[in-house]
């Protein structure tokens, strides 16, 4: 019987200036809501970048959830593979994107990059200092987790309702 990939669903955001911390948010949500399977770990990545390396090398799929900037209406969601992992670098003012797409390519030089997704939100305010999510992103926090449920699913992961 084949070994289940291990998963690291990953929230990724500075929580002190809005949306930019709705990645964030949404693995506090789902840690609070849900249990998950033994191959399953949801980390508060915060902005730790590039320290998040040593971690994110023992995953054989990543999950980051994170605000990115495509252009939409706020509160629109987002399934980014391959080369759309780049338009999560979007805040070019912000030290947490650089370092997610930089330490990627270092694991990669290393030679165990996960496979990586990333389910994105377009925020509406990620410049004023507040640590609540603006109310056209909160109402669509619960539609995020659900996608990011149904990656860890289709991932080979399980959640269970607390």
């Amino acid at each position: 019987m084949a070994t289940p990939p291990q998963i690291l669903v990953l929230g990724v955001g500075n929580t002190l200036y809005t949306d930019e911390g709705l990645g964030v948010r949404a693995v506090e949500r789902l840690s609070s809501a849900y249990t998950f399977s033994d191959n399953v770990t949801i980390f508060d990545g915060g902005t730790l970048g590039m320290k998040l390396m040593d971690h994110i090398v023992n995953y054989d799929k990543l999950i980051v959830v994170d605000a990115v900037l495509c252009g939409d209406k706020a509160g629109s969601v987002y399934r980014l593979v391959g080369e759309d992992l780049r338009k999560s670098l979007g805040f070019n003012n912000s030290m947490h994107q650089t370092d997610l797409v930089d330490t990627l390519i270092f694991c990669e030089l290393l030679g165990n990059k996960p496979d990586t997704v990333v389910i994105g939100m377009e925020p509406n305010d990620y410049e004023t200092m507040n640590i609540n999510l603006s109310s056209e992103v909160a109402c669509k926090l619960d539609s995020m987790c659900d996608i990011v449920l149904q990656e860890i699913t289709e991932s080979g992961g399980a959640f269970f309702t607390k």
